[in-house]
């Protein structure tokens, strides 16, 4: 059910405006939504939803390990089966084509949870992936999963040894030199690999007719490049075959040491955090190195990593809309982002500094700051321990993102204990000085994580292998510095500024590395130049604004899929959402326009959308098949996230920006 539309006002500037009246009231529910859904512990946590991958993945780890409730798994299973595509794949977002590792990750779930190879679903799914190249075609992520269950072959797979953690800090193939994520999801993994799990399941369970003529006459091992002979492809594959090799003929000296070493990593980082990086890939991989480390089921090393890792999971009833209950995991959580941007938006709604709530918001994000080095520590000596992270316990990596939201949010709060937020800040943006990268730019966990070459590892196929400076980040630092009264004069600044002008599209947008996508990336970069002080007459400002107004859809407003990761020419192409709508106003009111067409009909778009209760619905679909829209990243073109926040915050920081704006207007105009 929608509100009633706004009444329009007199035309200004020769548009149709919707009334301030209705901008307010649509400003004071959306609000008070917002601060209905605060936890009494003072935080705001959003539902993280992805793909089915995290079911299919549930599916396999009980069954490796045969444990899990059978009554979970089988509504794991109804809740995995209901997003499959009528021809017969899954996607990895909704509308999106079908993807050949998440289809077999599925279709072999289904058939370990008894489901007939006879069964329509499964053959249209067999069909869809004999027809894209089968089993062979699927990321190493997918095959090593499958060869814990004899359906792929070890020696097939690419190696992940574990000796990779025995490499020092100062040696170019060093585990710091990859992304945080990957490195958490890998080093168990090359535990895996070392001890190579295997659990018979029966024929009937087996994938053996996703292979294309056969599994007898696959070819299962990585083909060289024929076209460019020299390559660091090749070389990598080069070296890939010499190390499975080696594993065959047991030439292995440094395997013990390297096993020891690994689980001594591992266990160092299950400490302080909702397990393995927070992460579900490396907390599943985790439980799974444990047991194969010889971790007993009864250990608390595994009852507690089974126990984080179970608390990722929903179950939801039966209802008119699915008959049947299902049970759904989600990635991580995101307590601290969600709460940063809600007290954002709350105090630039005109929420009180002083409001019992948003000091309650305020002292939970503070009992949240990172006080322990971890991983980025390596690269980023000789500095104090700042920042905060993503999730509710994970001490190991805060990132820059987070950091700079939490210190925007403490900024709409009048502290009672002023000194010891002051040295919590300052700690805070001493850490983000301090991961600044050599380009100007910032990452996210970690400094001038940059080498290009590791994406061709033959296992770096899940395509998140590096952690390299982002325009959408830096857009929001410089905003945040801006507020605590950093400006274009300082150096750092000024190398931050040129690196996001040097990273502009021929067309005007910028690229969203962690959200959906140039409307993202755009929308963060004006922001942040805005805030800093760069003039708004400045073309690229301009050229940017342009662009937002020519990506705008006929009803008002804005939408981008994922498929413009993977076709950039679709860049700005999509269905209107209220979180892709609200970044679109944020951007071109940050550029200066508050009098164009485009404005009006976005605002307009948001306040005819609103629901009564003061929130935004962001989904597709109906009944059993609506599913939200993605419009956040979390792997160009492998993993992206709905965030249930976004549709809130978002769009009420969208409507605050717009009613400053005009009564800025008014004010020149009666002056």
């Amino acid at each position: 059910m929608q509100s009633v539309a706004p009444r329009p006002s007199a035309p200004r500037f020769g548009r149709l405006d919707a009334d301030m009246a209705d901008v307010e009231s649509a400003i004071v529910r959306s609000r008070d939504f917002l601060l209905s859904q605060q936890h009494p512990e003072g935080y705001w946590c959003g539902e993280l939803e992805a793909d089915s991958m995290l079911e299919a993945d549930y599916i396999f780890l009980h069954t490796l390990l045969e444990s899990g409730d059978p009554g979970r798994l089988k509504r794991a299973l109804t809740e995995m089966m209901r997003y499959q595509n009528e021809d017969g794949s899954w996607s990895i977002y909704p509308g999106g084509p079908g993807n050949i590792s998440l289809s077999v990750k599925c279709y072999s779930s289904a058939k370990l949870m008894g489901v007939s190879a006879d069964d329509p679903r499964l053959a249209k799914c067999r069909k869809w992936v004999l027809e894209h190249g089968g089993v062979v075609e699927c990321n190493t992520f997918t095959k090593m999963y499958l060869c814990a269950l004899g359906e792929y072959n070890y020696d097939a797979v690419p190696a992940i040894p574990p000796e990779i953690v025995l490499f020092p800090p100062w040696f170019y193939f060093n585990i710091y030199e990859i992304s945080s994520w990957s490195r958490s999801i890998l080093v168990p993994l090359a535990i895996i690999y070392a001890k190579k799990p295997f659990k018979k399941i029966s024929a009937e369970q087996g994938i053996d007719e996703l292979f294309v003529g056969g599994r007898a006459q696959a070819k299962l091992r990585l083909r060289m490049d024929r076209k460019s002979i020299i390559s660091w492809r090749n070389f990598f594959i080069i070296l890939d075959r010499l190390m499975h090799w080696a594993e065959a003929v047991h030439i292995r000296p440094l395997r013990k040491l390297a096993l020891k070493r690994a689980e001594q990593w591992m266990l160092a980082r299950l400490e302080m955090t909702d397990g393995l990086g927070a992460i579900y890939p490396a907390m599943l991989n985790a439980i799974i190195a444990l047991r194969c480390l010889g971790y007993s089921e009864d250990d608390p090393q595994v009852i507690r990593a089974r126990d984080e890792f179970e608390k990722l999971g929903i179950e939801e009833p039966a209802s008119e809309v699915m008959p049947e209950p299902t049970f759904r995991m989600q990635p991580c959580a995101s307590p601290v982002w969600d709460t940063a941007q809600a007290v954002y938006a709350l105090g630039e709604a005109g929420v009180s500094r002083t409001d019992p709530r948003m000091l309650k918001a305020a002292d939970w994000m503070l009992s949240k700051e990172v006080r322990h080095k971890g991983d980025w520590a390596v690269k980023v000596r000789n500095t104090e321990p700042g920042g905060w992270y993503f999730e509710f316990n994970n001490e190991f990596y805060p990132d820059t993102d987070d950091t700079a939201q939490v210190l925007l949010a403490l900024s709409k709060v009048d502290n009672p204990r002023e000194r010891y937020q002051h040295q919590v800040v300052q700690r805070a943006i001493d850490w983000e000085f301090a991961m600044q990268c050599r380009n100007g730019g910032w990452g996210s966990f970690d400094k001038d994580n940059t080498k290009m070459i590791f994406q061709y590892i033959p296992f770096a196929d899940h395509n998140a292998m590096l952690d390299p400076p982002t325009v959408d980040i830096t857009g929001r630092i410089l905003e945040m510095l801006a507020l605590y009264g950093y400006s274009r004069d300082d150096k750092r600044v000024a190398r931050a500024i040129k690196f996001i002008l040097s990273e502009q599209e021929p067309d005007g947008s910028w690229f969203g590395r962690w959200g959906v996508n140039y409307i993202y990336g755009t929308f963060l970069v004006l922001r942040g130049l805005d805030a800093i002080g760069v003039d708004h007459l400045e073309p690229e400002v301009q050229q940017a604004a342009e662009w937002i107004r020519m990506v705008q859809n006929a009803d008002g407003g804005w939408g981008e899929t994922c498929g413009s990761y993977d076709d950039p020419n679709t860049r700005g192409v999509g269905p209107s959402t209220p979180s892709q709508t609200a970044w679109a106003l944020m951007g071109l009111l940050a550029a200066g326009d508050d009098r164009s067409d485009s404005i009006a009909k976005g605002v307009r778009w948001l306040l005819t959308r609103q629901e009564p209760e003061g929130g935004w619905d962001e989904s597709m679909g109906e009944g059993a098949m609506k599913q939200s829209i993605i419009t956040g990243t979390g792997f160009p073109r492998v993993f992206y996230l709905a965030y249930h926040g976004y549709r809130q915050y978002f769009p009420l920081m969208a409507l605050t920006s717009y009613k400053r704006a005009m009564e800025r207007a008014a004010l020149g105009a009666g002056g």
